[in-house]
């Protein structure tokens, strides 16, 4: 098998950046992109206008700030397979990596393979309805979009995340709502008392998101009163899914530590793992922040820990 001294595994802004540095640092970093996994360019790929991301005052969509990524990775002598990793080895030196149909060992590892937002497989909400059309996952990345201000929102989940996404969003919505399915919200008693003393925030206790409707974009939405089994249509501009990620690390099998979340675990203020030599960028580390902005910048320490790394081993 072929030996490199970096591979990357995960695209999308941390896998990029880490893939620029390493590639200017004459590492001639291997990167999979991925493939079944997921699109390459990662979460991103399937956002439409990314206002927040620094250098784009006008603002720019999520697959043209990837493939800007891409271009600037492969300019600088990235080799890009687009293909998935079935299986890594951490076990020996060089550490193995499979792909679905190539197969390399590797001197060290970045891994930046993300985390993929859960949401509800309800009618409106899926890939070629309104999802990223009103329906989304990300209120920090989105909420500030025009077809958002001064509409109704609605927030789906009950737990920190969802009253942390609610609290940002009332900056934006003229009124938002968060919709749970129980009696009690999962938030921490600071964070709910939060959400319930905000005037702009009403919590509908024991409802369910059923359908999703609209025209190009979300004009509405359709819940239910589990007490009372009735349905009931209220306007609204934007869903936002708040139940949490999956990080995508089951190639790994459980190979490095993680949170009981699932998220892999990095020495603080660095991208190291417990296993010498293995790095982890982005999301899949992150449970924090997720922003593309940030999950870039761990891309790049991650380059910066592989090449101290690889010069402390002679390489």
């Amino acid at each position: 098998m072929e030996r490199k001294k970096v591979i990357i595994i995960g695209s999308g802004p941390a896998g990029y950046t880490a893939a620029i540095y390493a590639a200017r640092a004459n590492l001639s970093p291997l990167l999979f992109e991925g493939f079944f996994s997921g699109p390459a360019g990662g979460q991103l790929m399937t956002t439409t206008e990314v206002e927040n991301y620094p250098g784009f005052p006008n603002g720019v969509t999520g697959p043209e700030l990837m493939e800007a990524m891409k271009q600037q990775a492969l300019r600088f002598g990235t080799k890009i397979l687009t293909e998935d990793v079935e299986s890594v080895d951490l076990s020996t030196r060089p550490f193995v990596v499979k792909g679905s149909r190539n197969a390399f060992v590797a001197d060290s590892l970045i891994i930046a393979t993300g985390a993929t937002a859960k949401r509800l497989d309800i009618p409106g909400t899926r890939d070629g309805e309104f999802w990223q059309k009103g329906v989304t996952a990300c209120a920090v990345c989105d909420g500030a979009m025009p077809i958002f201000r001064g509409k109704e929102l609605y927030v789906i989940g009950g737990g920190d995340t969802a009253v942390e996404e609610a609290i940002f969003l009332t900056k934006y919505g003229s009124k938002v709502y968060i919709v749970h399915r129980r009696d009690t919200l999962r938030a921490s008693k600071i964070m709910a008392r939060h959400a319930m003393e905000n005037a702009k925030i009403e919590i509908l206790w024991n409802h369910v998101l059923k359908s999703v409707e609209g025209d190009q974009i979300v004009t509405g939405v359709t819940l239910e009163n589990l007490k009372t089994q009735k349905e009931v249509k209220r306007e609204a501009a934007g869903v936002f899914f708040a139940i949490g990620h999956n990080p995508n690390t089951v190639f790994l099998s459980g190979q490095l530590e993680t949170d009981p979340q699932g998220y892999l675990l990095v020495k603080p203020g660095t991208t190291l793992t417990k296993i010498p030599g293995v790095f982890a960028a982005g999301d899949v580390q992150d449970k924090v922040y997720r922003q593309a902005v940030s999950a870039a910048g761990s891309g790049c320490m991650a380059a910066l820990d592989a090449e101290r790394f690889l010069s402390t081993q002679g390489f």
